[in-house]
């Protein structure tokens, strides 16, 4: 990456970065929230943003928002990525795992054979498991598990999955005692940036 192309690449960060510290929350795309590709574009795109003239920078951009330390990619808002702030970590904990390892029924109700049986498997595991598939988006968007994508050396993606308690150990993170504090954060957080509040799991 040549020097002016890295100072593109910080400087757009940088902005993002301010952005999210303000808002607590990010979507990586949307028509309507604020979202990062609309910040790094100045446009809201109707369409994938691969094909986008500045796609290697929104790449770059991403690629740093998942390594960021005050930064956590999660499938909070819709089911689509969305990058939480490092201020709402133990607001999110607090609603992720609201007793431990106990889930609320919107995390659990009609959860598939195969998706309880991966969650039995995370929950029992010593350290974090890989893993792809439907099921692992379903575990993702009740928030029953916090993952991380990964790409191997054969070129494949998968998605690194393990227990909240585990993630909140390493990043010493502890959550919110009140859960309904929790959302009521999380939901104030959605609908600032444009999102409406049904786009949030528990609603």
């Amino acid at each position: 990456m040549t020097a002016s192309r890295n100072d593109l690449v910080q400087a757009a960060t940088a902005d993002v970065l301010t952005a999210l510290a303000r808002t607590g929350l990010l979507l990586q795309q949307d028509k309507h929230a604020l979202n990062v590709v609309t910040l790094v574009t100045g446009e809201t795109l109707r369409t994938s943003w691969w094909s986008h003239p500045k796609a290697q920078l929104i790449f770059a951009v991403l690629s740093r928002l998942d390594d960021h330390a005050d930064v956590l990619p999660s499938k909070l808002l819709g089911g689509k990525v969305t990058f939480v702030h490092r201020s709402l970590w133990p607001a999110l904990l607090a609603v992720a795992s609201p007793d431990e390892n106990t889930a609320e029924p919107w995390q659990t109700a009609g959860l598939s054979t195969p998706a309880r049986r991966l969650l039995e498997s995370i929950n029992e595991a010593e350290h974090p498991i890989r893993h792809s598939g439907a099921v692992v988006k379903l575990l993702e968007s009740r928030l029953l598990v916090h993952a991380h994508e990964i790409h191997t050396e054969s070129g494949k993606h998968e998605i690194v999955l393990q227990p909240w308690s585990m993630w909140a150990k390493a990043a010493r993170v502890k959550p919110l005692r009140s859960v309904a504090a929790a959302k009521q954060q999380l939901e104030e957080a959605a609908q600032a940036i444009g999102a409406a509040a049904s786009a949030l799991p528990w609603r």
